[in-house]
Parts: C-alpha cells; structure tokens; sequence
C-alpha cells in the first residue's frame, strides 16, 4: 500500500473538482466519500443529489476562514492530500476497509490525533476499487495547525501495519533515502511530449553518467553542459560554487522559460555537498616500485581495485564509500562496453542508483582507488578486449553480491532488492561476454593426458568444489586456461588455490567460469622469479630509506651480506 502525501495547495473546491470528475482519462467511476471528520452534516455530491462541490468545500474550510479573520494573516497552504493506493495483486477493499484504513492514516499524520475532538476537518473520496484520496484542511478547530512533521514517515510506517493487518502486498519500509516519486502532472508532461523519462529521471541519469568523468564539482557542470544540459550555477560573493540547477532541453513552463531542478530534488545523494564529497577526494601517493605490475588497460586497473573490495567492508563508513564508488564504476562500465551489452548495463546501473545510498555516511577517501579505476575507464579511448571485459564484469558480478549482503546485514531493505535487481542484469551481461571467450577456449583444449593432471590439480586445490568444477560445461575451457598459465610458468595449483580464496565458490551458478576469469586475469603477469622479487625488494627498501633520509647515505654494512645496510653522515 502506498500513501503519497502531496505538496500542500490552497484550492479546496479545485481539488474536490478533481476527486468527484471524470478524470483526465474517464477513470474515475461512482465518487462518494467513506470516511471523514464527525462525519455528521458533512454533505456529499456522490450521494446527495442537493449537495455540490461548493457546499463541501466551505464546509471543509471553515476552520480556515475563521483562522484567517482572527488572525489577520492568511493561510494559504491549508489543503493537505494523500492519494493511498494497494498494490495491484491485492483485493479489492469494500468502503468500510477503505474508511477504517483512512482513519488510521490520519492518526497516523497527525491530521486527526486519536481522542482529539479538535482535530482538522478531512474527508476520505473513493472513486475506484484499488484506491482512496484523502482531503483535510490543515487548520484546527480549535484554530491552531497540526503538527505534521515527519507526517510521511508516520504514515509510512501505519501502511506498513495496515498491509499486515489487512493481508494485503508487504512492501518495505522507508528510510529516507529515495528520490521523489514523479508527480501526475511530471508524467503527464512527459506522455504529451513524447518523452520515455520525466525530466527528473532523465536528468538523474545524465548527472550519474557524468560522475565517473569529473574530479571536482566544477568539472561536472561542465562535463554537463558541454552535454547539452542546461546548468544553473549558484555561487557566492567570491565567486565559489554554493549549489546548481540542470534543466532539460525543452522543459519549459507556460512562459516559455527553461525549467530547472536542484540537484538535492532530483536525487538525495546529488546535493552538491554530497557531490564534492564523492569527487573531490584524494589518495596517497604511490611508491614507483607498487606500479611495477601494473596492467596497461584501465580495465584490468578496475578488476585489480575491486579484488579487495570486500575487505573494506568491516567499517560501515568504508562500505558505504566503497558501494557509492562501484556504482560509478558500473556507470563507467556500460557507457565503454560494446553495443550489445550496453543495455544490461545501463538496466544495472540504474538499479544500482538506490543501492548507492543508505543512511550511512560514507568517508569518500577510502574508495579513492575504486573511484579512479571509474574515471579512467571513462576517459578510455578505447573499448575492452572480450577477456578483459568478461573479468571485470565477473568482478563486478561478485561486488554486487557482497555489496547486497551488506546491506541485508544492516537491515536495508531497499538497498538489497536493488542490488539483487543489479545482480540480474550483471549476470546475464558477464555471460554474454564470457560466451564467446569459452568457446575460443574450448575449441583448443589440452589432450586427454593433460586434462588427468590437471582434474588432480582442480581435486587437490579445491577439494570442496571439485566435483562442481569438473562437471561444469565450462571445465574444458578452463583446463586450456590452466595449461595457458602452466606454459608460462605459473603453477596451476597455485593459481586455483589463490583464485578460489579471491572469490567463493559455493555462490558461483557456473564455479569453472569464474574461475576462468580470475585464473585468465591473474596469469597475465609474468610468472614469480624469486630471486628477481628478492631483489626488488631491495631496491624497494634502499629507494624508501634514501626518501626519507636524503643526507645519508646507504652502503653495505658487511661486505657479502646483501639486505644489510648501515648508515654514514654525509660530512
């Protein structure tokens, strides 16, 4: 059940014209009321032919008239509506449900306060079987007004009892956390014009898309109207950026002028705060020596960024950073990837939009290196090869899942559905990438003896897993992997080990393509020369050592002993 408080208006008559018409699209049938104030003379146009819309506006305003005489100052905000709707698998509700049910969700609001005779006047209009519009007149009897903050929260919360209590569709309680739902008159626009989105959706999409493709507040508006959006900076005195507005191209009032949104009331986490919190983050610098392995496309940059992804999440600050960042990432993801997958992705990174956000706060710095993987995928200047993509959707796949368990862990209810939602649409876009690169694989497959050693290599490394792996279509694809890795000197029975610790089997639909994408992603180094990391190691150590103390210098302390250093002043 859905209760929509509406933004409050000052036209009785005109919205009671409304309930008791037509409709825009003759929907409305048979309008009467089934609930209301002391219900007693309160006159009704859908059963009293004498009684008219006129008649039962005063009659509802009255409190408000006499405020307004008494006290000089006119209110005029006073009509409060809330539009409550069940879901569309649920029964139908005679007029006696839907009048109980409007009674609560006035207690609830404030509007009327159990035992409180000196309540608003509010009446509840039915004109269809699946839903109910609660009018009131937000001014006492007694002359004073209700005390309606965190109204919807209440009401949220009677809605969600009222399911329960009436066995109807259980939907999840609020947090405070969603974007604004499109009005009637945004969608409407929208219907007339042509447009799939309203302008709100439409620009939350652009705004998110530009993300990943900025480093500070500033280069987002940019980025945005260079993009064609109209953008409304607010600034101060000297000049600094205090907050904005984007408009779409061809969103005009009645006077023909430019219509623009704020971003806190396009989504709650676009608020330009919120913003230069997420861009406006740096990270430490990193020693020349930790780029030595460092792959040359950004998109193995991103798979390696997300390896430790889910060892951030033991601080609910961390965690939060580190989903709002692979959001970007997903973001930056389909707007680079090829043509057939990029609706699946944009489908996940929509869906992601609310997992993003939560009441936690994040501390942005900690997904500082996620957050750059984004940014360098978006600026690109190419696509993915098929393995590399297919990894870093397969990373992306196992991020989402423990980005759901964290949220489920904190009782989010919204976040893990919308997770869940993202989780589909990654999993059909990583097999479609994946597809052809098995088959490649598989059309090359070692010979029977080499498929022996390698089954034994599979048994001995995963033991709990091996049965699923070896029976998987995709096991013959992964044996080339293996044997692929083996001929440039890695260890297959290493790389299973350290892949199965990298990402959980017992989760994975297909284990030996998850594997496959790890073992492809991890083999792409050169194998480990001991003796050569011993020796950069060294390097490492006399490199930091002279950083930190320029005026000494580094020699052996015994001759023959390399790692041992002694110190010298330099006179």
């Amino acid at each position: 059940m859905i209760a929509a408080i509406k933004p409050a208006g000052f036209n009785t008559r005109g919205l009671l014209a409304y309930l008791y018409g037509p409709g825009r699209h003759d929907e409305h049938t048979d309008p009467h009321i089934v609930a209301g104030f002391a219900m007693l003379g309160v006159p009704d146009p859908g059963r009293d032919p004498d009684a008219t819309l006129t008649q039962l506006a005063r009659h509802l305003d009255e409190p408000v008239h006499l405020r307004n005489s008494e006290f000089g100052k006119k209110v005029t905000d006073h009509v409060w509506h809330c539009p409550v709707r069940t879901a569309p698998e649920d029964r139908h509700l005679s007029d006696t449900e839907w009048g109980e049910i409007a009674q609560r969700i006035v207690e609830a609001a404030g509007i009327a306060p159990p035992g409180d005779d000196l309540g608003c006047r509010w009446i509840a209009v039915r004109h269809a079987d699946d839903h109910i519009h609660i009018l009131a007149t937000t001014v006492r009897e007694d002359g004073r007004r209700p005390k309606l903050h965190d109204s919807g929260i209440r009401v949220g919360d009677a809605c969600r009892q009222i399911e329960t209590d009436y066995g109807l569709r259980q939907l999840k309680k609020g947090d405070r956390t969603a974007g604004r739902r499109p009005t009637q008159a945004e969608m409407h626009k929208a219907e007339r014009l042509g447009w799939e989105q309203t302008s709100r959706d439409w620009l939350q999409d652009r705004v998110r898309a530009a993300i990943p493709h900025a480093s500070t507040a500033e280069e987002l508006l940019a980025y945005l109207e260079a993009d064609g959006i109209a953008v409304k900076p607010r600034r101060g005195p000297s000049g600094d950026l205090l907050g904005y507005a984007v408009g779409r191209p061809g969103d005009l009032n009645k006077d023909g002028e430019q219509i623009f949104h704020p971003g806190g009331k396009i989504a709650p986490d676009l608020t330009l705060p919120k913003l230069k919190a997420r861009l406006e983050t740096t990270g430490p610098e990193e020693h020349p020596t930790a780029r030595r392995d460092r792959p040359a496309t950004p998109w193995h940059q991103a798979t390696d960024a997300l390896d430790t992804f889910h060892t951030g999440m033991a601080d609910d600050t961390h965690a939060q950073a580190h989903i709002t960042a692979l959001g970007e990432l997903i973001e930056a993801t389909a707007q680079k990837a090829p043509a057939h997958l990029q609706a699946e992705l944009r489908a996940a990174s929509s869906a992601f939009a609310r997992a993003q956000r939560s009441q936690v706060r994040a501390e942005s710095q900690a997904a500082h290196t996620l957050r750059r993987a984004a940014r360098d995928i978006a600026h690109a200047a190419t696509g993915p090869d098929g393995s590399a993509l297919a990894t870093l959707l397969a990373t992306l796949v196992w991020a989402t899942i423990v980005a759901a368990r964290w949220h489920e862990a904190k009782n989010h209810a919204h976040q893990t559905e919308a997770a869940r939602q993202t989780l589909h649409h990654l999993q059909n876009a990583a097999d479609r990438a994946l597809t052809p690169v098995v088959d490649s694989l598989a059309a090359r497959r070692p010979n029977d003896q080499a498929h022996q050693t390698l089954a034994h290599d599979v048994r001995a490394a995963v033991p709990d897993h091996a049965d699923r792996i070896l029976t998987d279509p995709a096991w013959p694809a992964l044996a080339t992997v293996l044997a692929d890795a083996e001929a440039g000197g890695h260890k297959p029975h290493q790389l299973l080990k350290e892949a199965a610790a990298q990402r959980e089997l017992t989760t994975a639909r297909q284990p030996a393509r998850v594997l496959i994408t790890r073992i492809q992603h991890t083999s792409r180094n050169p194998a480990p020369n001991p003796r050569a990391e011993a020796a950069r190691r060294r390097s490492a150590a006399f490199a930091h050592v002279a950083a930190q103390h320029p005026k000494t210098s580094q020699v052996p302390a015994k001759a023959g002993v390399p790692g041992a250093y002694q110190s010298h002043r330099v006179r």
